[in-house]
């Protein structure tokens, strides 16, 4: 039993809605009647070989993804695909040409991970703006022998995304879409390989899904470990090992929770419904401020200060005591942010607002 309903605003690991971690607590010690728990079954076994396919095929239904595209489940996290990414396309590119647009702190470590495995060409810098904005990526930039091109699509500390995509050419488009994936309607065929960290929308911290385009398959060299081979992975159904059972089986049930919402439209909605609450408070203020240039902002990760900065803390500390969980910005940046992934209620971004409010008026 909870002690303490929260609306928890952590950017990541994130909130799983309720009625996942429901039944993951009824399935616990007796998945479906196996008298074991999921936690303990084999990965090998015919009961998680359901589990695993149905994964992916919902992850198809609900996103429309092309049949051209495997889906794979992978140790490690985002980060570990910073390396995985040059590993298995830098050799497209006889020079290992690697672009990268750095649009933040997680786009600039992919390139710096990328770089003792790619020759790595950063065309694209937000960081004399501080992040605030994205920079215009203009087609010229795009070298089109170069390997691949990657971005960060949502930029959890600044709160800022890429709204539009850009058209690479014949250049294949990588994108980490940790923070956001499954939270917008996506066009996959724009892309050649899109990740994610699953401790935003997906489910726990640890795996990443990489969705990827079959010819791209075949450019990893024998040097490259097997764990981190994607074609190997495609190839065993990423179960080369033994794979994080539980955490896949916690991305189908975050599937079909999302699926009973109503699907990707449904969300995206939503979503932007929950983000219009907090921004429109932010333009009215003069309290507060937003941190992303409104062009750019996240529906994700809503970033702001307080006029007087003085008082941030005092405002985490108390809302933290008012059920509003996790609101201290990214510890190299300060400020406030509010992650609104999925999983969070519209009724926890009004509270949150509500919060907002009583506070400037009794300190303003």
């Amino acid at each position: 039993m909870m002690t303490q309903q929260v609306y928890n605003f952590g950017a990541g690991p994130a909130m799983l809605p309720t009625e996942v971690m429901q039944q993951i607590q009824q399935e616990l010690l007796d998945y479906r009647g196996m008298g074991v728990s999921v936690l303990e079954i084999s990965h090998r076994c015919k009961e998680f070989g359901e589990i695993i396919d149905s994964a992916q095929q919902l992850f198809r239904e609900l996103t429309g993804l092309p049949a051209n595209y495997r889906i794979l489940f992978m140790h490690g996290g985002a980060r570990m695909q910073f390396a995985a990414v040059p590993l298995n396309l830098a050799a497209r590119n006889k020079t290992r040409k690697a672009l990268y647009c750095e649009t933040g702190n997680f786009a600039k470590l992919a390139a710096q991970d990328a770089a003792p495995f790619a020759n790595v060409k950063t065309i694209l810098s937000g960081a004399e703006l501080g992040y605030t904005q994205i920079p215009q990526l203009r087609p010229e930039m795009i070298d089109q022998d170069a390997a691949y091109l990657h971005l960060t699509s949502n930029n959890t500390l600044y709160g800022t995304r890429w709204n539009a995509f850009p058209d690479c050419g014949t250049v294949p488009l990588v994108a980490d879409m940790t923070s956001e994936l499954l939270s917008r309607r996506l066009y996959f065929s724009q892309f050649g390989l899109i990740f994610a960290g699953l401790q935003k929308n997906l489910g726990p911290a640890g795996m990443a899904m990489v969705i990827i385009r079959e010819d791209l398959l075949d450019f990893a060299t024998e040097q490259v470990p097997i764990l981190l081979n994607y074609k190997r992975c495609a190839s065993d159904n990423s179960l080369t090992n033994t794979t994080n059972t539980f955490a896949i089986y916690a991305i189908r049930l975050a599937l079909e929770w999302l699926k009973r919402q109503g699907g990707i439209d449904a969300i995206e909605n939503r979503n932007e419904q929950k983000a219009a609450i907090l921004y429109r408070l932010l333009d009215g203020s003069d309290f507060y401020h937003g941190v992303a240039d409104p062009a750019h902002r996240s529906t994700m990760n809503v970033t702001f200060r307080l006029a007087d900065t003085s008082l941030e803390q005092r405002f985490v500390d108390e809302a933290e005591k008012a059920g509003l969980y996790a609101l201290a910005g990214h510890r190299s940046v300060g400020g406030i942010r509010a992650s609104i992934y999925n999983p969070m209620p519209l009724e926890g971004v009004e509270a949150l607002a509500q919060f907002m409010t009583e506070f400037a008026r009794v300190n303003g």
